[in-house]
């Protein structure tokens, strides 16, 4: 019998549960020589403002011993040139696509979303409320609860496709945050984005990146960002797209037990961008392994009873 990776968020469907994630696929098309985007689940595109954007003087990036620190300033193509240029090629290769939508004001959140919905192609909005390492909009709105309301109901005003914001792990509570953007109108929300951070040259006194904070992501993260997952998973009914440090099956099935339906791969995609048939291969082996038929029925079964207790109840009882 053949096995079921179907993932679904609300009403979106994916043949399977990988998506490559924001910021670290380009636009998708970028990599049509090394990955066949057909076999993702979708691909999530460098986030969009209306007009192009610069972003931040180099250097941008610097590595850290598990992982990188960016401060790119969402540098991009703005959304007119996107769905003239690079939304056809995504459909013509058969991608599954989830924009990742930024903004400086709510107007601008919401009209992005407006022309993006007027358009074929385009499977969800992933709503980016989180980028650490700008100074205007973004995570301004996404350290705020009613500004995540806010921003979340406007754009939900004007399109009918799947609504996703993407949370910040910046915050105290990111659970309070998931549950404001459910109530706002989310179909699902992505979590985590980066953690503010700094890497210092100890030789010059100056941060190694230009805009001296940037965001951490890679492996250093990912127990953090499950535990994230998992407390927002008790916090909200609507489904949880898991994301941080992920570079394998075994790291991508923390998330799924923990309650994530679907998980996005970044920056292990600069490491190795074969990563997605691995992790895909080491899904199904574990799922043969398993006796698990359908990936939906992974979602959320971490198994929280104290060591030992089922014993011991059944030794009281006897």
């Amino acid at each position: 019998m053949a096995l079921d990776l179907t993932a679904r968020i609300g009403s979106w469907t994916l043949k399977n549960p990988l998506i490559a994630a924001s910021g670290c696929f380009g636009y998708g098309v970028e990599y049509r020589d090394a990955v066949d985007l057909s076999t993702l689940g979708a691909v999530c595109v460098k986030g969009l403002f209306l007009g192009e954007r610069e972003g931040h003087v180099p250097p941008r990036v610097t590595e850290t011993p598990a992982g990188m620190i960016n401060a790119i300033g969402l540098q991009g193509i703005g959304v007119h040139r996107f769905v003239r240029e690079r939304l056809p090629e995504l459909r013509a290769l058969g991608a599954e696509t989830m924009v990742n939508v930024c903004g400086s004001s709510i107007d601008e959140y919401a009209e992005i979303a407006r022309i993006l919905s007027d358009h074929e192609g385009v499977g969800a909005i992933e709503l980016n409320i989180s980028c650490p390492n700008i100074k205007e909009g973004g995570i301004q709105f996404g350290c705020s609860l009613d500004g995540t309301h806010d921003v979340v109901s406007a754009v939900r005003k004007v399109t009918k496709l799947p609504l996703i914001p993407k949370l910040t792990p910046n915050v105290t509570s990111v659970a309070s945050f998931a549950r404001a953007a459910a109530e706002a109108g989310a179909d699902a929300v992505s979590l985590v984005n980066t953690f503010l951070a700094l890497a210092i040259d100890v030789e010059t006194r100056r941060s190694k990146i230009s805009n001296v904070l940037g965001g951490l992501s890679g492996p250093a993260i990912r127990p953090i960002a499950v535990r994230m997952v998992y407390e927002c998973r008790q916090a909200v009914s609507i489904p949880i797209i898991g994301m941080g440090g992920i570079t394998n099956a075994q790291d991508m099935l923390e998330f799924v037990i923990a309650g994530a339906s679907a998980v996005q791969i970044g920056t292990a995609n600069f490491v190795d961008p074969f990563v997605w048939s691995k992790t895909l291969d080491g899904l199904q082996d574990y799922m043969t392994r398993h006796r698990v038929d359908r990936f939906m029925d992974l979602v959320g079964t971490l198994d929280t009873t104290p060591a030992g207790h089922a014993k011991k109840t059944e030794h009281v009882t006897a």
